[in-house]
């Protein structure tokens, strides 16, 4: 018979946890709707979501690594690549893409539309929650790109001069 191996549940990226990183993209999107400091609340969210990330992931560098030598580098580098990577996946580009993407519906329904002011920002709204889910894959592809031709390149180089 088969073994089954079952892998460890991450609970920063295998349950629904991973969606308090999308927080802000979500107060993004109701930004027309709402008051500022909730876009801002938000963005605390998804900002304490990616933390809690780095900080389990180094958690788990640290006892993977046990007490070997060098494991105080390879915990910061699984912080700092897992805080660098998902500031940029989950909070930042989103964040700034789907607010381009309202601001310019809302901008173009004001200048092609008639329709009254509330209604071309609930609208906004329904675009830029409808924009997420196109949004996540593209984005997370092209941050692993971005660092793994710059940030982790560096740690490789770190590796090879020890």
């Amino acid at each position: 018979m088969e073994e089954k191996t079952t892998k460890p549940v991450d609970i920063y990226r295998d349950t629904w946890v991973r969606f308090l990183g999308y927080a802000n993209e979500v107060g993004e999107a109701f930004r027309a709707l709402v008051p500022v400091s909730l876009v801002w609340g938000s963005y605390a969210v998804a900002t304490a979501y990616v933390t809690a990330d780095a900080f389990d992931k180094g958690k788990k560098a640290a006892v993977a690594h046990g007490d070997n030598p060098g494991k105080s580098g390879r915990v910061a580098v699984a912080v700092v690549d897992t805080f660098v990577w998902q500031a940029l996946a989950s909070v930042i580009i989103p964040g700034f893409t789907i607010n381009r993407v309202c601001a310019a519906s809302l901008h173009l329904m004001g200048r092609s539309t008639k329709w009254p002011l509330p209604v071309r920002k609930w609208m906004t709204t329904a675009i830029g929650l409808s924009t997420i889910p196109f949004i996540i894959t593209p984005i997370d592809r092209s941050v692993d790109f971005l660092l793994d031709a710059s940030l982790r390149k560096v740690y490789q180089e770190g590796e090879k001069h020890k």
